[in-house]
Formats: structure tokens, C-alpha cells, sequence
């Protein structure tokens, strides 16, 4: 299948290109690079051994976005495009509202016109809000604590109604965790613009010396260390959970969500000891307060994956730690 992924140049986009191309489909890269980097389809190219095809264009262009539905016959959508800091999110929410829910009814316009009707959308287990019970399962009430998470809701309240009112479309969301590593080849990975807002790529920048500690938002939440905990799942199995989802699709009857996780959950001070184990570099930091808008735990229920989309997260914490630091290395050597 030809198939189209917004935000195909960004960390989950381009390791879906590689699950895709492996598989055998043909990845179009659709991508406006406000947070990710041209290089990454040449880096993708030396990768999978032969041309990408990419267009630059942002995710508010439904003629441009119709024009290239169209050019390169695609068959189904992976829409990844849009803005994704929690914390971000809180002081420019109208951005938030235009880049995510906004782009995302100029992509619908446009697959409409272009009766491209398959749609795979990277929502979040932020939808999940404050848990009220671990793991979370797809029937846990649907909330939002932050402006971020509440634009994946309203998206999936969009595709829901969408689905219901026309049943030519296949509409799945998949719920992701918290993606972390790299691919194994070292040459793509999490590439943030500034400070980084996740976990994972800020331990690395210190574990390289760009940054000279990591800040831990809170060590006073009810966990077995006081500090947050996260099912962290390999960027490379949630590619492949992607790659599942397409042949999910077809003749879909309902609109569905299924989480992408791990179902095993790890905290802040557990990830810096596996990194310092991956890497053999200490990794300083110091306790700050609680950012608005987290929670002390959040992990996936995985039975709806592994039952429908016949998918399990393969790679574990030492396969996330090893890949990110020789992602990291790999980085800090082309800067």
C-alpha cells in the first residue's frame, strides 16, 4: 500500500517509515519540519537503502495535502502531525488547538476529496486523565488534565462521530505510552528542539554533557520511589504496532482505540540506573517541584492489542537504554 504519514520526518513518523518499508509498503513523508530536521530522509534513505518520498507542507494545507493524496495514489493515513509538550501545551493552548485539532479537519477535508477513507491517528493515553484505576484498559473514563490531552480527545471525539456518520471510513486510534530508544542503527532517534521535554532524551543530553543535570518534576508522589511513574514503550515495537493497525483496518466496522504499550510500568530513578548501566556515565540530577498537569502513574492494560492486532512490545528497558545512548552518541558527533 502507498501510505501517506503526517509528521513522517518526526520521531514516531520516521520509524514507522522504516517498519513500513520493511514490510513493504511505500511511506510518504508529509511534514512542515517545525520540530524535526530535513537529514533525517537522508539518514532514513541509508537506512532502508533506497529513495523516500517526502512533501513539505504544513498540516493546515488541505489543498496541498488533497493535491498529494491524490499525486501518490495513497491508499490509508497515519496522522502523526501536530504538537505534543504537556507542559507547552498550558501556555500556548490556541497553538495547540490550530497545529492538532484544527490540522486534523483539514486532513479529514482532504482525504474526503481525495476519497482516501483508511485513517490510522497517534492519539495518547493522556485521554485517560488522572487514573482511577492501573492499568488503564480502553474502557477507562476519558478526561484530560492539559490542553495537549484534551486535543487527542476532541480528535477522537471528531474520528468517532466521523465514523458513525459515514461507514466508508476505518478510523483506528491507537493510545500511545511513552515512546522511548532509537532505532538499532544508531542514525535516527528522539531529536527535540531546545531543551527536551521528555524523560528520556533529557537523561541522554546530560549522559553527553549538554546538559549538566536532569531536573526530576516531584519525588513525593505515591509510588514505590516518590517519583513518577511511566510505561515506557521501544519506538521501533510501536512502529510495528502501526504496521499491525493497517492491516487492522480493513473492513473495520467500528470506530476503536487500543492502547500501545508495555503493560509494566518504571520510575524516573529507575530509568536514570538503567541508562547509567547502558552507558557507564553517571547521571547527576536534583528533585524540583511538580509540573502542573502530571500524574504520579500511568500504565497500560496491552490484552486488546495482543488479542485484535495480534502485537506485543518485544524490546525491553536495556534494549531502549542502549539504543538511545548510541542514538545520542551517533547525534553528538554531527552537531
Amino acid at each position: 500500500m502507498n501510505i501517506l504519514l503526517t509528521g513522517g520526518a518526526g520521531y514516531i513518523g520516521s520509524h514507522t517509515v522504516i517498519a513500513l518499508s520493511e514490510a513493504g509498503h511505500t511511506p510518504v513523508i508529509y511534514d512542515n519540519f517545525c520540530n524535526s530536521n530535513k537529514s533525517v530522509v537522508e539518514r532514513l534513505e541509508k537506512i532502508i537503502g533506497k529513495p523516500v518520498a517526502m512533501v513539505e507542507g504544513d498540516i493546515r494545507d488541505t489543498p496541498l495535502l488533497t493535491k498529494t493524496l491524490q499525486n501518490h495514489e495513497i491508499n490509508a493515513v497515519i496522522h502523526f502531525a501536530g504538537l505534543k509538550a504537556v507542559g507547552e501545551s498550558s501556555i500556548i493552548p490556541l497553538e495547540y488547538y490550530s497545529s492538532n485539532v484544527y490540522g486534523t479537519l483539514c486532513l479529514l477535508e482532504a482525504m474526503n476529496q481525495a476519497r482516501v477513507k483508511n485513517l490510522v491517528f497517534s492519539s495518547s493515553a493522556t485521554v485517560y486523565g488522572d487514573p482511577q484505576y492501573l492499568p488503564l484498559d480502553e474502557q477507562h473514563p476519558l478526561s484530560a488534565t492539559n490542553p495537549y490531552g484534551r486535543t487527542k480527545l476532541h480528535i477522537e471525539e471528531i474520528l468517532k462521530d466521523l465514523k458513525a456518520s459515514d461507514s466508508e471510513w476505518n478510523v483506528l486510534c491507537l493510545r500511545y505510552f511513552n515512546p522511548v530508544g532509537a532505532h538499532v542503527s544508531g542514525l535516527i532517534g528522539e531529536d527535540p528542539n531546545g531543551v527536551p521535554n521528555n524523560l528520556l532524551p533529557f537523561i541522554a543530553q546530560v549522559a553527553a554533557g549538554k546538559l549538566a543535570k536532569l531536573k526530576i518534576f516531584g519525588n513525593d508522589y505515591s509510588t514505590p520511589d516518590g517519583t513518577g511513574v511511566r510505561d515506557y514503550i521501544h519506538v521501533m515495537d510501536l512502529a510495528e504496532g502501526h504496521l499491525a493497525a493497517l492491516s487492522y483496518l480493513e473492513g473495520l466496522s467500528d470506530w476503536t482505540a487500543i492502547n500501545l504499550g508495555t503493560g509494566q510500568g518504571y520510575s524516573v530513578l529507575e530509568m536514570i540506573k538503567a541508562y547509567e548501566m547502558a552507558s557507564r556515565i553517571e547521571i547527576p540530577f536534583e528533585f524540583t517541584l511538580r509540573r502542573p498537569g502530571d500524574i504520579a502513574a500511568c500504565y497500560a492494560s496491552v490484552e486488546k492489542a495482543k488479542s485484535d492486532l495480534g502485537w506485543v512490545a518485544k524490546r525491553g528497558l536495556e534494549d531502549i537504554c542502549v539504543s538511545s545512548y548510541k542514538w545520542q552518541t551517533y547525534r553528538s558527533s554531527i552537531a
